[in-house]
């Protein structure tokens, strides 16, 4: 992990933990490739959390943006999830 992303996520951190009780809902917002098995990824990498997924296509129909509501423990979760899905290639976290 280089530098920047390193500073971001402890960035995050703080900012979760200080302005969000835990456990809480969070929303991730994600960009990725319209691909079938990215999107698939994404979905099954939230399986069995109680998540409320919505996808939506691009107008152009070469991305798919993934929304997930999902109730996680501290922010330190929040944080292995973004790092669990930074290996899809192409993917965008908002």
């Amino acid at each position: 992990m280089d530098k920047k992303t390193e500073d971001f996520y402890i960035r995050l951190k703080e900012e979760l933990a200080n302005n969000t009780l835990w456990p809480s809902e969070y929303l991730y917002k994600f960009i990725v490739p319209a691909d079938v098995e990215k999107v698939n990824k994404v979905e099954n990498a939230f399986d069995k959390m109680g998540a409320v997924i919505t996808t939506k296509h691009s107008k152009t129909g070469k991305y798919t943006s993934i929304s997930v509501s999902v109730q996680m423990k501290d922010p330190q979760s929040v944080i292995n999830k973004y790092q669990e899905l930074s290996g899809i290639e192409g993917i965008i976290s908002l």
